[in-house]
């Protein structure tokens, strides 16, 4: 008869190739942690478990705030705003040579700021965007691998539905990861549009420069951004200043972007419907996708498998930093196999227990970690190298999901066109993550300027 682990393996091996033949995650998820834990157990433990996890996952209080952003977010495409960052940052930047596309870039980390979800933010900026990248006659490469990348920054820059998911795991404070994911994600900014320059310096006519615009523009569509700027300051500033908790931070942001859709003759019945049902159906896939997430993290410690990972990773004389490079590049190989948000519920209950090991225990302090980290800051590390890894997932080929979407909407140009405008993009992600890999005080910047 075969032992727990060699049935936990063989789980690990049925999972991969199931979400290799385009199986849904949730069904991969939930179709392996069942029959391998009816294997090891018996199938009324199995049904037992569906039952208690199913409440017990869905009737958390830390969970409310994802359908919150959720909402925040489709309340936010259908509000014009991401027209109004665009004209802002065109106002600002578009005069320059590569102009255009640093505005797209300055508007999708707006508009990341708001909705927090990268698939969102490439879909409403390519909509916004790329007719104005077109107009000025920038390269097809240039045009679509900015907003595709552009989009990423919806993943990191809080508030982020994926972040909160991640803090859930390693249960490490919420608004500690987005006091900690604020800085890194400035950093991507300004790594894109120094991407930008280079590129277009590089290839000259590939980003001609736009015209000037007068005084008078300038201080209008500044203005039009004061709606963005006063929800950021109120869920994130609520949130960074402890005025308010993450779930109810969330409920401020729907209530506030939904007043600025009402004023602007926005939100529709019709309008108020769509958004309502994305918000739902988004909600039901991320629950689904935790409770298979759930079903298969308890089949797979049944198995031994995390345990056993972790002595293998601890017991192999790699380095500390060389381990955890290995982890962050299998991240971005698995982002070409699937979405971002069920990488992270798949993989970290696989890695963390690795890093948790090689830093020395759950109670380690930093002055014994390889990494000169305590625990609690090595979730708050590891979280934000995870998730830029994540985005690279995103404009990874074959799935690449944000150069789909950005295909999608501009079919003139070939789909390897794009995934070729996006590699300088890719470059300067992997400087990002080298940088906070060589300077992890970057991430805690700000948790230890605010106390969080």
């Amino acid at each position: 008869m075969l032992d727990s682990l060699t049935i936990g393996l063989t789980g690990l091996v049925v999972l991969v190739a199931l979400i290799a033949i385009r199986i849904p995650i949730a069904y991969a998820m939930l179709v392996v942690g069942g029959v391998g834990t009816a294997l090891l157990n018996g199938w009324p433990i199995v049904l037992s478990q569906l039952k208690d996890l199913a409440y017990a996952q869905f009737s958390t209080y830390d969970l409310s705030v994802v359908p919150l952003f959720v909402l925040m977010g489709a309340i936010a495409s259908r509000t014009g705003l991401s027209a109004d960052l665009f004209r802002a940052a065109n106002a600002w930047l578009g005069w320059m040579r590569g102009g255009v596309a640093m505005a797209a870039i300055a508007a999708c980390a707006g508009f990341g700021a708001v909705c927090g979800s990268s698939l969102a933010t490439a879909s409403t900026m390519g909509r916004v965007a790329l007719p104005e990248l077109k107009r000025y006659r920038y390269s097809n490469r240039l045009a679509t691998g900015t907003i595709a990348a552009g989009g990423v920054l919806g993943i990191l820059i809080p508030p982020s539905v994926v972040l909160i998911i991640y803090a859930i795991i390693v249960e490490a404070n919420v608004v500690t990861m987005f006091m900690a994911a604020l800085l890194p994600g400035v950093i991507a900014v300004v790594f894109f549009i120094l991407t930008i320059l280079a590129y277009t310096t590089l290839v000259p006519g590939s980003g001609p420069a736009g015209t000037r615009a007068e005084r008078s523009e300038l201080i209008a569509s500044t203005l039009n951004i004061f709606p963005v700027l006063v929800v950021f300051i109120a869920v994130i500033g609520g949130l960074y200043f402890g005025l308010f908790n993450p779930t109810p931070a969330a409920a401020v942001g729907v209530v506030m972007v939904a007043l600025i859709a009402v004023l602007r003759r926005k939100l529709t019945l019709v309008e108020t419907r769509e958004a309502l049902l994305e918000t739902a159906r988004t909600t039901g896939m991320v629950f689904l996708i935790l409770l298979g997430a759930e079903l298969l993290k308890i089949f797979m410690a049944r198995g031994g498998v995390p345990q056993a990972m972790a002595e293998m990773m601890a017991n192999s004389g790699l380095a500390p930093m060389t381990t955890l490079i290995v982890l962050l590049a299998a991240l971005i190989l698995l982002g070409c196999l699937m979405d971002s948000l069920s990488m992270i519920l798949l993989v970290i209950p696989f890695f963390w227990p690795v890093l948790v090991e090689i830093n020395g225990g759950d109670y380690a302090a930093a002055a014994q970690s390889p990494f000169g980290l305590t625990t609690e800051e090595l979730k708050i590390w590891f979280g934000i190298l995870a998730l830029i890894v994540v985005e690279l997932g995103l404009i990874t080929p074959p799935v690449g999901m944000n150069v789909f979407i950005i295909s999608a909407q501009a079919q003139d140009v070939p789909m390897r066109d794009t995934f070729i405008g996006v590699m300088p993009f890719f470059v300067a992600e992997l400087i990002r993550v080298a940088l906070l890999l060589a300077v992890p005080g970057i991430v805690f910047v700000l948790p230890r300027l605010l106390g969080g």
